[in-house]
């Protein structure tokens, strides 16, 4: 186990969880929570700000030419409809 985490039984979780969870939150040390001596679970803390949204891909497109222009290509949305009468 890293050193970095503590451990725990999860009897002695179940009995102290609401302040493990307060000591986690505010050392931002994990908690892993072990059965019959095995890790079952981590109890971690909460990343503090999610990364922003808006601008999260600025910088990661390359625009090669003009994206404006119509190219040569005739679409065949572009054709009028083709009758299909059988008669």
């Amino acid at each position: 186990m890293s050193t970095n985490n503590r451990e725990i039984a999860a009897g002695a979780f179940k009995a102290r969880c609401l302040k493990l969870m307060d000591e986690v939150a505010r050392d931002r040390v994990p908690i892993v929570i072990t059965k019959r001596g095995r890790p079952v679970a981590k109890l971690v803390p909460v990343d503090e700000s999610p990364p922003p949204l808006f601008g999260c891909l600025a910088g990661t497109v390359t625009i090669i030419g003009d994206i404006v222009e119509p190219i040569d290509v005739v679409w065949e949305a572009d054709q009028p409809p083709v009758s299909r009468d059988r008669s």
